[in-house]
């Protein structure tokens, strides 16, 4: 089946992909996937999870947890066009949980992606039976075992009591694994080092525009003519700093797109799309756009701000 979907996906697989795939067909210990943003994490696990999984079985047997409902989409998006036959679905907040728990009747999902509240909201409610329940997938773990997203993720293992393997994935490394999610032998992949064969350094060119003005917005504007009608992601650390930002740029007369956790999500994905079809050039974001979004054709990344740390430099960028 594998080398069927490598078909239809037109691909060949990475080193860090053989790597993952190789651990969870051929090990039975949990695994953790250290790699850049963009470097195929995704189908690194689904594609063994496809043999892992009883299509037989009508019931969930994976839980992906995404920190966000993108990540979730998108994620389920994959699956779908593997062509592997498998039922899934994404759940995440925004809509009515019961909308859901329709939905679910009606797909039977045998992998289901989604954030922790509301995975949480269909285990508490039995909309979502635990007993068939023999994969959690843990995606951008470093963000998701966060200390604000901490007791839903307890939650989570509780309501999985059956666990038999853990898969965690990042493009950075945690500084520490809580002790609830109780993992014991690991293999890891470690594709973050500069030696690994994939990294962030090989694919991006760094470059230092000096503003004349303590004010910024004049020199990014004259940088993002100088670039055409390439795509440019501009980054900034506050949610008032990308509304400034992005109402400057319209007034210059740039097309531009607006992306932070202040937004409705219809407005976040509404505003995504515009930017990933071609319609914006610009977006202007927080750092919430660096994680868990499979945008193709980025050109530029600018970081009117600079990152809070190392960790957020290797998500923006990746």
């Amino acid at each position: 089946m594998i080398d069927r979907i490598l078909d239809k996906l037109g691909i060949e697989l990475n080193d860090m992909q053989q790597d993952s795939m190789q651990a969870i067909l051929h090990g039975n210990k949990d695994v953790v996937i250290l790699s850049p943003t963009g470097s195929g994490k995704t189908l690194a696990y689904l594609l063994p999870l496809t043999q892992l999984i009883d299509a037989t079985d009508d019931e969930a047997q994976a839980v992906v947890v995404t920190p966000g409902r993108e990540l979730a989409l998108q994620s389920a998006n994959v699956l779908k066009n593997m062509g592997s036959g498998l039922r899934a679905m994404a759940c995440y907040g925004g809509r009515a949980t019961m909308d859901e728990h329709r939905v679910m009747k009606q797909v039977r999902p045998q992998i289901v992606f989604g954030t922790p509240g509301r995975l949480n909201d269909h285990l508490d409610k039995g909309n979502l039976s635990p007993y068939h329940i023999k994969y959690l997938i843990i995606d951008e773990f470093d963000k998701c075992l966060e200390m604000g997203f901490e007791e839903e993720m307890k939650q989570v293992f509780k309501s999985l009591p059956l666990l038999e393997r853990r898969i965690l994935l990042s493009a950075t490394r945690s500084n520490e694994i809580p002790l609830f999610v109780n993992i014991d032998k690991v293999s890891e992949i470690d594709y973050t080092e500069p030696d690994s064969g994939i990294s962030v350094s090989d694919r991006i060119s760094n470059f230092v525009v000096r503003s004349p003005q303590k004010d910024k917005l004049e020199t990014l504007s004259r940088l993002l003519r100088s670039f055409g009608n390439s795509s440019s992601i501009v980054f900034l650390n506050y949610r008032d700093s990308v509304e400034r930002t992005a109402k400057y740029l319209s007034e210059q007369g740039f097309v531009t797109s607006t992306y932070h956790g202040g937004l409705e999500q219809k407005d976040r994905e509404d505003n995504l799309y515009v930017f990933s079809n071609g319609s914006s050039t610009v977006l202007v974001s927080t750092d919430l756009a660096s994680r868990g979004l499979d945008i193709p054709d980025v050109d530029n990344i600018i970081h009117y701000h600079l990152p809070q740390g190392e960790a957020e430099y290797t998500h923006r960028v990746g």
